[in-house]
């Protein structure tokens, strides 16, 4: 080895008569890729000896491995020569071109050099110096899209995709893809439409530049005249022409000029007709049939309305539960002072049948109760109601309830999963936008005391359980509740996604005596296999703190995950968050795609954004909020769309537009969304906007398609057929929770279970028994099956079970199914209790439903 950059023989390498070094394999440039280092290898004939030299120095003897072996032809020497080059070394190296390596071959002649090679470490930069830009052009114009593809080492080999498969030039002579990396189509058809993406790679990795849309346009053209027609009875013939040769396509114009001409045909000698005798008299003759079908309808209404007074008392109803039951309606009328003969009882009885919840329990029920004409001349209807389960706990008073009670007292019976469309039954509660609240401040505050209540944050699906003697006697505390509506301090990691809003209860200081619900709604489709989701706590220094895994069993805390909400079990108030860790590609993130529309400031152009959000109630408040201040208008029914955690992009477009009518503006009839920006954006929605413009300001209908897909995924079009006119407009209604009269309700009528029979229930369960009818059968016949330990640790079980379930069905109020619950359980103890011998007496469930009231 030597030191400097002379080159100076080894000592051991001799010098005798001979030929010199032929290269039968000289070192080739190489890339260094990530950290792997490459070979560079000589071989040389005939060689006694061969270095390696790099950027001027010998290498050491000992990085060498040589291999030696005999040529068959000639009896020469051949020698092979192997070495490493690494990242570090390249990346050391500084001098004033690449880092090279040549090779040198001694004989007994003297020495042969092999040619240079380079060692550059390869690279692809993430952005292209020039991305193809979207372009509209009429058909058979030329197109031309530039891409300049990112800097790397080697350089990047491009290649053209056209919706998402390859472009071969060589099938198609009318496209070049040769021209320093641009696409060039010579003449443009109506196929050469679509999207188009530059492609970049080299031996380190591979980019997508941004797609660009080519629309290919047809303006359209007036075919000839037709022939003159005959001669209508007012003296005038015309002719037409369509715009159809051709006609326009892909929002090309509109032909000039008019569609058709009339004139006169009889040069102004025609007379016209006027209307005959007969004419007349059919006119007439109508209109008198209408006039007497009116004075009967008119005589009809009346009549009834006079028969319409009688009294009602309600039989034997067992409606408690909220299920649909029959009752019997005993109508009698009183006798008519104004018959001949009073004395006369005809039998004016009449029995009615009324089948639905006569619990009073939601808005549309009371407002049958009190406003259909069945019920109006009912000012003093009483309903006695005694459920199938309150005579199975042994409860004998019976609830009676008044039909002039104050709608305060009566809680929602609305069984409505979050963010969905479809009325789940008959008591669904429909409102529009106008209902929604326009507050910037997601916050309720209220006094509770000893007997407990509930905290709603209107139109969100957030809300905050205090059970019964949560707060100690004779104590009260102001509590509240609330959503963060800036942006959140918890930032995900990696793939991990905020499910939901960030949610603060509090203050903070108060402490309950049980543990308090508190149900947040939630964006992830669930599946244990796919999620793993977290619970998280701020700290009062603003850091956040994993509290625990849903599925983690834990007597800490509870958390109940239904498909659209999940109910959480807290001890201490504070601000908490569900995070949710995909563990596949199969992790759903459940979005609600929304279409609004307004005019823009140019009377001519229409404006459509469409959303695409959580699809929790809180971030749909959030839109229409912001929608309403920029004078948007609700088009369609928002629908829901299943986004997976694949890394497949979203796709937008606006389709089926009417061609003579409508126009889009360039470059957006379809717009691509990475998935990072959807699946790790911040809670605040996603939205792309898309500019239409009329060719006539007497065009007032707007009929499209909004088509919303992930690639290789979901997909929902929503159609849109709509007046751009706001007073000719059709409001679009949708199904959702109405909390906005209710956000705060204090004691029992925040509950659905009334406070004796849940004491009862309570005696009933919470001691252990030996035939297995206790606190751990009535979570399980709940749907309550994990996690039992947290409910062990409490000092009614039971209890705590049926705070969860007032949580869960704080919308539905479904007293049915838990007493078909409890009945259940009655039945399997009465199966126990044929087989073992029965110590205690213990109510029997079944007694009310076998036996009547």
């Amino acid at each position: 080895k030597c030191n400097d950059n002379s080159e100076a023989l080894p000592e051991s390498i001799p010098s005798a008569p001979g030929t010199l070094p032929h290269f039968m394999e000289e070192p080739d440039d190489a890339y260094i890729i990530k950290s792997n280092p490459i070979v560079l290898r000589c071989k040389a004939m005939p060689a006694m000896q061969i270095f390696f030299k790099c950027n001027g120095e010998w290498v050491h003897q000992n990085e060498h491995v040589s291999e030696e072996s005999m040529d068959e032809t000639t009896g020469l020497k051949v020698r092979e020569v192997f070495i490493n080059v690494t990242r570090q070394q390249v990346e050391d190296f500084h001098g004033p071109e690449d880092y090279w390596c040549q090779c040198v071959a001694w004989s007994h002649l003297g020495t042969s050099k092999s040619r240079k090679a380079s060692v550059r470490i390869a690279y692809l930069r993430k952005n292209f110096e020039q991305d193809p830009q979207g372009k509209e052009v009429p058909i058979e114009g030329m197109i031309v899209l530039h891409c300049r593809p990112p800097e790397g080492v080697p350089a990047a080999e491009v290649e053209w995709l056209k919706n998402e498969e390859p472009i071969d030039s060589n099938l198609d002579e009318n496209i070049d893809t040769r021209a320093d990396h641009n696409l060039i189509i010579r003449q443009a058809r109506l196929s050469d439409s679509g999207n188009y993406t530059c492609m970049a790679a080299n031996i380190v990795a591979k980019r997508r530049s941004m797609s660009a849309t080519v629309v290919v346009y047809v303006d359209g053209s007036w075919e000839v005249w037709s022939e003159w027609s005959v001669c209508s009875p007012e003296c005038e013939h015309l002719r037409v022409r369509e715009c159809i040769a051709p006609p326009p396509r892909n929002g090309g114009k509109y032909c000039e000029g008019v569609s058709q001409e009339s004139e006169n045909c009889t040069e102004g000698l025609c007379i016209q007709d006027i209307e005959t005798a007969s004419d007349i008299a059919l006119y007439s003759g109508l209109g008198a049939a209408v006039i007497a079908v009116a004075v009967l309808v008119v005589g009809v209404t009346l009549y009834r309305r006079s028969q319409s007074e009688y009294g009602v008392d309600v039989i034997d109803s067992s409606a408690l539960t909220g299920g649909f039951q029959t009752f019997n309606f005993k109508t009698v009328r009183q006798g008519n002072s104004l018959l001949l003969n009073s004395s006369m009882q005809p039998d004016l009885t009449v029995s009615r049948t009324y089948s639905g919840p006569i619990c009073l329990q939601d808005p549309m029920d009371k407002e049958l109760m009190t406003e259909s004409s069945l019920f109006n001349p009912l000012s003093d209807i009483k309903v006695k109601v005694q459920s199938s389960f309150m005579v199975s706990l042994g409860v004998t008073e019976r609830g009676e309830y008044h039909g002039k009670a104050h709608s305060g007292t009566f809680p929602h019976g609305n069984n409505r999963a979050f963010g969905t469309i479809q009325a789940r039954n008959k008591a669904t509660y429909i409102q529009n936008l106008s209902s929604l609240s326009t507050t910037s401040e997601l916050k309720t505050t209220a006094i509770f005391g000893h007997l407990g209540g509930r905290l709603v944050v209107p139109n969100t699906g957030v809300s905050l359980l205090i059970p019964h003697g949560a707060i100690p006697e004779e104590s009260s505390w102001e509590i509240y509740l609330a959503i963060t509506q800036k942006e959140s301090s918890l930032q995900p990691e990696g793939t991990d996604v905020l499910l939901g809003p960030e949610v603060t209860c509090g203050p903070s200081e108060v402490t309950l005596s049980t543990p308090f619900a508190l149900t947040i709604p939630h964006c992830a489709q669930v599946n244990s296999e796919h999620w793993n989701i977290h619970l998280k706590k701020r700290t009062q220094q603003g850091k956040w703190e994993e509290v625990m895994s849903v599925e983690e069993e834990t007597t800490s805390c509870y958390c109940l995950l239904d498909p659209y909400a999940c109910h959480i079990l807290l001890n201490s108030f504070g601000t908490y968050a569900l995070i949710g860790e995909p563990i596949s590609d199969c992790a759903v993130r459940q979005l609600k795609v929304a279409v609004f529309g307004c005019l823009s400031c140019n009377s001519l152009d229409y404006n459509l954004r469409v959303y695409c959000m959580d699809n929790t109630p809180c971030a749909f408040q959030e839109v229409v909020s912001d929608e309403r201040l920029q004078g948007g208008q609700l088009l369609e029914e928002p629908r829901l769309l299943h986004f997976k955690g694949n890394t497949f992009s979203l796709q937008i477009s606006v389709l089926d537009i009417p061609p003579f009518l409508w126009r889009i503006k360039p470059f957006t009839a379809c717009q691509e969304v990475p998935f990072s920006r959807v699946w790790c954006s911040s809670p605040k929605p996603l939205h792309c906007a898309f500019s239409l413009e009329r060719y006539s300001p007497a065009t007032t209908q707007l009929a499209c398609k909004v088509c919303v897909r992930q690639v290789k995924g979901h997909e929902q079009v929503l159609q849109i057929q709509t007046s751009i006119l706001e007073n000719e407009r059709e409001t679009i209604t949708f199904f959702a929770h109405d909390d906005s009269n209710f956000p705060a309700q204090m004691g029992p009528k925040a509950f659905k279970i009334p406070y004796s029979i849940r004491q009862r229930i309570c005696a009933t369960f919470d001691t252990p028994n030996a035939k297995g009818k206790d606190w751990q059968m009535l979570a399980q016949k709940n749907s309550i099956n994990r996690n039992l330990s947290y409910f062990a640790t409490q000092s009614s079980p039971s209890a705590v079970i049926l705070d969860l379930w007032e949580a869960r069905h704080q919308h539905d109020g479904d007293l049915d199914s838990l007493a078909c619950a409890l009945e259940e359980i009655g039945r399997t103890h009465s199966k126990i209790s044929d087989i073992t011998e029965t110590e205690v007496e213990e109510p029997d469930f079944n007694y009310s439903r076998q036996n009547g009231l």
